[in-house]
């Protein structure tokens, strides 16, 4: 890498086994939100998705296995959720609704966009 390439602050994460997605999923986001300069405010509401992810996305996926793109900058943080099967994605947010709550999803992120067969979220941190 050349002294002026902007360093990476990305990751992928599959996870195979549902009960390891949560812990797995919310340290890889933490790690990159705090390289990223996130505010304390800002990182638990993406743990907040993080652990939406990870209570539905297993459900919703064609085989289980749960693939989710991290990247964090000085900006924002985005999660994109997929590959999932046809209708996935909506299916995705539709089971993030809680009782007295409404949609953690749509309550938390600044953005969600079902896209074909990701879901896509979006935190910014700057006001």
């Amino acid at each position: 890498m050349s002294p002026t390439a902007a360093a990476s602050n990305e990751a992928t994460v599959t996870v195979r086994r549902p009960e390891l997605l949560g812990p797995v999923l919310g340290r890889v986001v933490g790690m990159l939100a705090a390289r990223a300069h996130c505010p304390i405010d800002r990182l638990d509401d993406a743990l907040l998705l993080t652990d939406a992810v990870a209570a539905h996305a297993p459900d919703h996926t064609a085989d289980g296995r749960v693939t989710v793109h991290v990247v964090a900058e000085p900006e924002g943080l985005s999660l994109s959720v997929g590959p999932l099967p046809p209708a996935g994605a909506q299916a995705l947010i539709a089971a993030a609704t809680l009782p007295g709550i409404g949609n953690v999803f749509q309550r938390v992120a600044d953005d969600v966009q079902a896209e074909g067969s990701e879901l896509h979220l979006r935190l910014t941190f700057a006001g």
